[in-house]
C-alpha cells in the first residue's frame, strides 16, 4: 500500500505531457516540441491566432507527423483568421493555407475521404467567390464524391452543382452531358438519403435547389435531352438510374409531350411500382385517348395506396375518363365510389353525375310520356341538388315536364316513378316553372 502512494506521488509530480501519450511520434527535441504544443493550444482557445500560427510552424517543420490534431486544429485556426480578417488578399492567404492543413493532415495520417469531405465543404465556404479557385474546387468536390460517394455530407450536395455551373460559365471544360451526368449523382445520393427517413423536407429542398442550378448551367430542353439522354433508354431498357435520370429530366423540362417520358415511367414503374408513377402514367395515357392501358395504371395505382383521399381522387379521374369514352354507367360507379372514399369529392362527383343525366335525354326518350321521357331531368335535378349546385338545377329544373304534360297523362305532382334507361333511379314528379 505505501509502494503505491509512493507511485503516485511520483506520477503526480511530472509534467502532464511528458507521460507517454498513445498517437502521438514526439521529435528528438521532444521537450521543445510539448512546449510549443502547449503553447499553441493555449493560443487557440484564446483566440488568439496569430500568436497559434507562430508556434504551430515550428511544429510543422520538425514535426509534421506529431499529432492529427496538428492539422485539424491548424485548419481551424487559418479559418479564424481568415473570417476576422478584412484585407481580401491577406484573407485569400489564410483561407489558402486553411486548405492546406486538411492536404497535410491526408498527407501524413491518410482518410482521405473523410478528409475531402471536411475539405470542400470549408473550401466552397472560402473559395466559391474565387474565379481562379473554380477548377480546383470542382476536381475537389469530383475526388469528394468519388470516395464518399452516399456519405458525403448533405451540405455538400447544392454546393458541387454550384461549383459545376461555376466552372462551366467561367470557361471550364465541363461538357453538357458531363453536367448532366453530376445532376443524375446527386440526385441518386439524394434518393439514398431520402430513403434513410432523416431529413427529408430539408433533402427535397435541397432537389429543388439543384434543378435551378442545373437550369442555369445547362440549356434542358427537350431536343436536348432526346438527342442526348432518352436514346440510351430506349438501347437499354434494364438501366433504372438512366431511366430515372431522362424522366426527371422530362420533367424539369416540361417535356411530358416527348415519346420518352411515358415509356420512361414505365420503366421506373415496373421496377418499383410506386402510387405516384402509375398515376402519372394513368392520366398521360387517358388525356391520349389510350383509354384500355389508362384503366390499368389507375386500377394499379389503387392498389399501391391506402390513402381513401387518393383513392377518391383516382375513382373520381375514372369516372371522367368514362365520361369521355361514353361509358356513363361505369362513369357513374366510379364517381360515387369517390364519394365513399372521399366526401369532400361529393360536389364534384354529383354534378358528373347530373351532367350524365342531363345528356341523356336523346338517347333514353321513348316518345310514349313526356313526363317520363324527361324524367332523365327530374334525376339529374337530385344529383344537383345534392352537390349543391345551383345552376345545374335550375338548369334541370327548366327541363321539368309542365304541368299540362303532367295532367294529360292523368298523373300528379308527388307521385313518383321509375326512370328506366341505363338512368334507372326513381324520381318525383315535378313541374316546370312557368
Amino acid at each position: 500500500m505505501r509502494m503505491m502512494r509512493i507511485f503516485s506521488v511520483i506520477l503526480i509530480g511530472m509534467p502532464f505531457l511528458a507521460i507517454a501519450q498513445p498517437g502521438w511520434n514526439w521529435p528528438e527535441n521532444k521537450e521543445k516540441a510539448e512546449e510549443k504544443n502547449a503553447l499553441y493550444s493555449d493560443a487557440m482557445k484564446l483566440g488568439n491566432y496569430k500568436e497559434g500560427v507562430r508556434h504551430l510552424s515550428w511544429l510543422f517543420a520538425n514535426a509534421p507527423d506529431l499529432n492529427e490534431s496538428l492539422y485539424i486544429n491548424g485548419a481551424k485556426i487559418y479559418e479564424g483568421l481568415t473570417d476576422a480578417e478584412s484585407d481580401k488578399a491577406k484573407k485569400a492567404a489564410y483561407a489558402d493555407s486553411a486548405m492546406t492543413m486538411y492536404d497535410l493532415r491526408i498527407k501524413y495520417f491518410g482518410d482521405e475521404g473523410e478528409v475531402l469531405n471536411r475539405k470542400a465543404y470549408k473550401a466552397y465556404k472560402y473559395q466559391k467567390g474565387r474565379k481562379d479557385k473554380y477548377p480546383e474546387l470542382y476536381a475537389l468536390f469530383y475526388k469528394a464524391f468519388e470516395l464518399n460517394g452516399n456519405n458525403i455530407f448533405d451540405n455538400n450536395l447544392v454546393a458541387y452543382m454550384d461549383i459545376v455551373r461555376r466552372h462551366k460559365l467561367t470557361g471550364g471544360s465541363l461538357t453538357d452531358v458531363e453536367v448532366i451526368d453530376i445532376y443524375g449523382q446527386l440526385n441518386d445520393i439524394i434518393d439514398y438519403k431520402v430513403g434513410l427517413g432523416k431529413n427529408i423536407d430539408r433533402l427535397e429542398t435541397y432537389r429543388d435547389n439543384i434543378d435551378k442550378l442545373l437550369t442555369a448551367t445547362v440549356t434542358v430542353d427537350c431536343s436536348f435531352v432526346e438527342a442526348n439522354l432518352a436514346p440510351k433508354v430506349a438501347d437499354n431498357p434494364s438501366d433504372l438510374k438512366m431511366a430515372k435520370k431522362v424522366f426527371q429530366l422530362l420533367l424539369t423540362g416540361k417535356c411530358s409531350d416527348s415519346p420518352y417520358f411515358i415509356s420512361t415511367a414505365q420503366i421506373i414503374n415496373e421496377a418499383e411500382p410506386n402510387y405516384g408513377m402509375a398515376i402519372v402514367i394513368a392520366k398521360k395515357l387517358s388525356a391520349e385517348k389510350k383509354y384500355t392501358e389508362a384503366e390499368v395504371y389507375y386500377n394499379q395505382s389503387l392498389e399501391l395506396t391506402d390513402d381513401n383521399t387518393k383513392k377518391g381522387g383516382v375513382q373520381l379521374d375514372l369516372a371522367k375518363m368514362h365520361v369521355a369514352r361514353g361509358n356513363k354507367s361505369q362513369a357513374r360507379s366510379n364517381a360515387l365510389k369517390a364519394i365513399q372514399f372521399d366526401p369532400s369529392v361529393s360536389s364534384e362527383a354529383y354534378t358528373l353525375i347530373g351532367h350524365l343525366y342531363m345528356g341523356s335525354y336523346e338517347t333514353c326518350r321513348k316518345g310514349v310520356s313526356k313526363v317520363e321521357d324527361r324524367g332523365v331531368f327530374l334525376a339529374a335535378y337530385e344529383m344537383y341538388r345534392k352537390a349543391g349546385n345551383g345552376e345545374g338545377m335550375a338548369n334541370a329544373k327548366g327541363q321539368f315536364p309542365s304541368i299540362s304534360e303532367i295532367f294529360e297523362l292523368g298523373l300528379s305532382e308527388g307521385e313518383t316513378f321509375k326512370v328506366g334507361c341505363w338512368v334507372n333511379e326513381v324520381v318525383t314528379i315535378q313541374r316546370r316553372p312557368s
